[in-house]
């Protein structure tokens, strides 16, 4: 392919994805012309147009810039586009390079210090901990996220170029495509069986990424998984192990121990064990990407969080709201811990919009389960997503395998009425799908202001 470098014009097509949008940020940061087809508008694709990005939302040839051509163009898509698609097809037919948005960020960091962040779960929280520590420390860093990170209100931080952090995702393999240096696996759990088929191919798969590092001291592993290099713990032996953890007003102060330094009275703002492990993963890759540790303790404590990650927006003392991104079992039980860890005696309410059929269908016994720890559960209708409808797979069938006394299917409409009624204090907005434009509206509605 062209080299990058020398291109001047990008297209990408799906401009509003939260992958697309960080590499269009960057393009643009880097001087070049950034134009882009999405689907619908939304409040980022609001903001790319605000930055001066040019994007359309209808999708036919006549709405192309004349611009571009050819010679000095790079059209980027995801497999999340229809092949169908007016546009993408009109490139592939006149000679356009295409180029996916996975390949292209392989191209983009092959020449940096690649810090790659991989796994089932934890990859946008530890990737935005990590480029923040970096960014805090003054290292010369970009990272690409997943996610809103709060400290920016943005995907995308910039303080360089000569270190890249990056999610790497595992879907359709594509962090086959980086060239990483130093990496994280922070779990391996079975998902995306709709791409892989089972869960000892998934297995395979991270173990060929892990193959990619040029040594493998430079791997941060979840303790229990079958890789080679660094392990990482919360109370049992590791690599790199948080101590003396203990909870004072809503935060984890904890002493990690890495194989060169004892970090002594960290302070973490994020509730739950996955993401005081996402912090020990982050903190450990920052110190061997070669950040000065002096400045960790203080970057670490000024994090605060990425929207849609146990974000809370109600915290009072007679009603908590928290919005949640959680879209797998493993996930969903991490949410549970971390409630049930700072709000142990209050009743907890679990509103869950499922996504995908095929993933609802894999881990049904696992949701069922997951969801039947909370003291009452809603469930809106599955989120498609990319998937047609699969026969018999549908929230009224998950629904009967959750053994719980109060549980209901609901309409996002009638969604803030259920949840105003509600005698349980602590209540969750959680799903992949659209949920979270109705995140806003629940919480007028609770807090009296619709």
């Amino acid at each position: 392919m062209k080299d990058v470098n020398n291109i001047q014009t990008f297209y990408f097509v799906g401009i509003g994805g939260i992958g697309m949008s960080a590499l269009a940020r960057y393009f643009k940061r880097m001087g070049k012309t950034v134009f882009g087809y999405d689907k619908t508008p939304s409040t980022l694709t609001t903001t790319l147009i605000s930055e001066g990005i040019s994007i359309g939302f209808i999708d036919a040839v006549s709405e192309i810039p004349t611009i571009l051509n050819p010679e000095n163009s790079l059209i980027v898509y995801t497999p999340a586009i229809p092949k169908q698609n007016k546009i993408l097809q009109h490139f592939q037919s006149v000679g356009f390079e295409l180029i996916k948005r996975a390949a292209l960020l392989g191209e983009i960091t092959k020449n940096t210090l690649c810090l790659a962040v991989a796994g089932t779960h934890g990859k946008t929280t530890t990737s935005a901990i990590l480029g923040h520590l970096l960014a805090e420390c003054d290292m010369p860093v970009t990272a690409f996220l997943g996610g809103i990170v709060e400290n920016y209100n943005s995907n995308f931080i910039y303080k360089g170029h000569e270190i890249t952090v990056v999610e790497a995702d595992e879907f359709d393999r594509s962090f086959m495509q980086l060239r990483p240096d130093i990496a994280c696996v922070t779990s391996m759990d079975a998902d995306h069986l709709d791409i892989y088929g089972d869960a000892s191919a998934i297995e395979d798969a991270f173990q060929d990424f892990t193959a990619l590092l040029p040594k493998k001291d430079n791997l941060l592993f979840k303790k229990g998984l079958p890789l080679q290099g660094n392990t990482v713990g919360i109370l049992e032996s590791a690599d790199f192990e948080a101590q003396h953890i203990r909870i004072e007003n809503g935060s984890y102060i904890f002493d990690l121990k890495t194989p060169t330094v004892t970090l002594k009275e960290l302070q973490f703002n994020l509730p739950g064990h996955h993401n005081l492990f996402n912090a020990i993963t982050a903190l450990g890759m920052a110190i061997l990407a070669g950040s000065p540790t002096d400045c960790l303790p203080k970057a670490l404590l000024s994090f605060k969080g990425v929207q849609r990650r146990f974000s809370y927006k109600i915290k009072r003392d007679d009603l908590v709201l928290i919005d949640d991104y959680a879209h797998h079992p493993t996930e969903i039980n991490a949410l549970y811990q971390a409630v049930s860890e700072m709000y142990p005696n209050d009743e907890k309410l679990i509103v869950f919009q499922p996504h995908l059929f095929s993933r609802t269908r894999d881990f049904a016994e696992d949701f069922a389960k997951s969801l039947a720890q909370f003291d009452q559960v809603v469930l809106l209708d599955i989120y498609p997503a990319r998937e047609e409808p699969i026969a018999g797979i549908t929230a009224e069938w998950l629904l009967e395998m959750i053994a719980s006394e109060n549980k209901q299917i609901v309409t996002k409409e009638a969604l803030s009425t259920l949840m105003k009624a509600s005698s349980c204090k602590i209540q969750l907005l959680v799903g992949a799908g659209d949920i979270g434009a109705e995140v806003q509206t629940i919480t007028n509605t609770l807090t009296n202001e619709a």
